[in-house]
């Protein structure tokens, strides 16, 4: 039976779909992107911190499902180009122990919601 996982302090969501959805033991989080929940003013002044704010936003629903980074299974990330992948795979893993970091791909993508320049969605299990 699946279970709705909403926090306010991540954004609502942009369209028909929830922050995340715990369907067993497994979480599957819908891709966030740099949008402060406080604020809802989007954070784009520089890669590090659009990011930073992205991985904020996933650990705030983590956090709701009563989960953190170390229960991720499988993180996608859409990057808007790829030449900014240096710096977003540096705040990225600073968020998890490399030993036990999950699975990942990145794709660079022509274009993410409001034009942004990342979002990442992850998978996650109890």
């Amino acid at each position: 039976m699946k279970k709705i996982i909403h926090t306010t302090n991540a954004p609502a969501p942009l369209g028909p779909y929830n922050q995340a959805i715990l369907n067993k033991d497994t979480l599957y989080i819908s891709g966030q992107i740099a949008i402060d929940p406080a604020t809802n003013e989007f954070v784009l002044d520089s890669i590090k911190n659009e990011t930073h704010r992205v991985m904020q936003n996933l650990q705030a629903v983590l956090e709701a499902a009563g989960m953190n980074f170390e229960n991720v299974l499988k993180s996608s990330i859409f990057i808007s180009d790829m030449n900014n992948f240096g710096e977003i795979n540096e705040v990225y893993g600073s968020y998890f122990n490399e030993a036990t970091a999950p699975a990942r791909e990145t794709v660079e993508v022509a274009r993410l919601p409001k034009d942004v320049h990342i979002e990442i969605s992850m998978i996650a299990s109890l």
